[in-house]
């Protein structure tokens, strides 16, 4: 069995002694080098050619986030963040996933080593995950940056008005690995007078935020956190919190959100399932559905009953996804109405809202 070449970037001597220990434990991977800075992790790759760079933001020299976007625009390879569990962390994440990054693992601030351990499951996943994902190049610079300052562009480009649409339609997304992007993809191309739309996407406590605020600075809509309770409205999209569980309900003639402490589903919390699976009973053939990129098969089932309950769903293609597992799976059970490329979704989304206006016009 070919092992999956791992090589380990971080200015501490601690983490990278802890992350080779955990890579070798594994069968299927074995840690090839580790670098304390970019500059040196440059020429590691050249001599080692590993399947897998595990990356630290905070480096001497030059930090991950310069050296990710050298490293996706000339070499692309699979890249797992180590970022660390703050504020500013979540933002710099957000950053890396959007110049390329697979995914990321919130190491702790403190207890560095007891924490890396109990991550060490998460950790060899994401490492099989990257090793297997489908990797782009970064041609350009990314929208969220001001090539100037690092900074959020404000910009928000026109998208052309849906009409009036029933208050009782509702926009349901799942999505998990290479989602952040893809869900960006669709959300800044819908106007402001889109139906209120709901997300799950896999993401642990503390980053939800700054994904949410991200999103908000690009898009016609509002884009939010979900707050338990809330009514959900139209030209508003509503993000599960990291670390919760989040589905729809109805209060008289509102959809709200119930945002709650659940058990894990699917391992997961957020889960795709429970999200669908709400929508499937309260909100019906009123429902669109959206499957993006995501491992594993988190809301497949719940998908299909959306469908079985008079839904129109949505699923991303194997070409334009990170990874194919959840729409695969999706497919699988017959939850599709349509797969399409990322690109394609809005607008084929748009085409049907818009179709669904005919019987509002005067």
């Amino acid at each position: 069995m070919k092992k999956i070449r791992v090589l380990v970037v971080d200015d501490s001597a601690l983490v990278r002694s802890l992350l080779a220990e955990i890579i070798n434990r594994q069968q299927d991977m074995e840690c090839v080098g580790s670098a304390n800075d970019p500059l040196i992790a440059r020429e590691m790759i050249r001599e080692l050619d590993p399947d897998v760079l595990t990356l630290d933001i905070e480096m001497p020299r030059m930090d991950g986030i310069d050296f990710l976007g050298r490293l996706m625009r000339l070499r692309p390879m699979p890249v797992v963040m180590i970022s660390t569990l703050t504020e500013r962390g979540a933002e710099v994440t957000m950053k890396a996933l959007e110049l390329g990054a697979v995914d990321f693992v919130a190491k702790p601030r403190i207890g560095v080593a007891d924490g890396l351990s109990e991550l060490s499951t998460q950790i060899v996943e994401k490492v099989r995950i990257a090793a297997a994902a489908h990797i782009k190049r970064v041609v350009a610079a990314p929208a969220f940056f001001s090539p100037a300052a690092g900074g959020a562009v404000p910009t928000r480009a026109p998208v052309a008005s849906i009409g009036r649409v029933s208050t009782e339609k509702l926009i349901c997304i799942g999505a998990s690995t290479g989602g952040t992007e893809a869900i960006k993809e669709i959300l800044t191309r819908l106007p402001a007078d889109s139906p209120g739309i709901v997300i799950t996407q896999h993401m642990p406590p503390g980053f939800t935020t700054s994904f949410a605020a991200r999103l908000n600075s690009l898009c016609q809509i509002t884009v939010q956190e979900a707050v338990n309770g809330e009514r959900i409205l139209p030209g508003h999209a509503y993000i599960a919190p990291g670390g919760k569980q989040f589905r729809v309900d109805r209060s008289g003639a509102n959809y709200v959100a119930v945002v709650e402490d659940g058990e894990l589903v699917n391992r997961h919390k957020p889960s795709v399932e429970v999200l669908f699976k709400s929508a499937a009973n309260v909100v019906g053939r009123n429902a669109f559905g959206i499957m993006l990129t995501g491992m594993g098969n988190d809301g497949a089932r719940a998908m299909r009953e959306m469908k079985d309950a008079g839904s129109y769903n949505f699923v991303q293609d194997e070409a334009s996804c990170i990874v194919f597992g959840m729409p695969r799976e999706a497919i699988l059970h017959g939850a599709a109405d349509e797969v399409l490329p990322l690109t394609a979704i809005a607008p084929a989304l748009i085409a049907k809202l818009s179709s669904a206006t005919d019987r509002y016009r005067v």
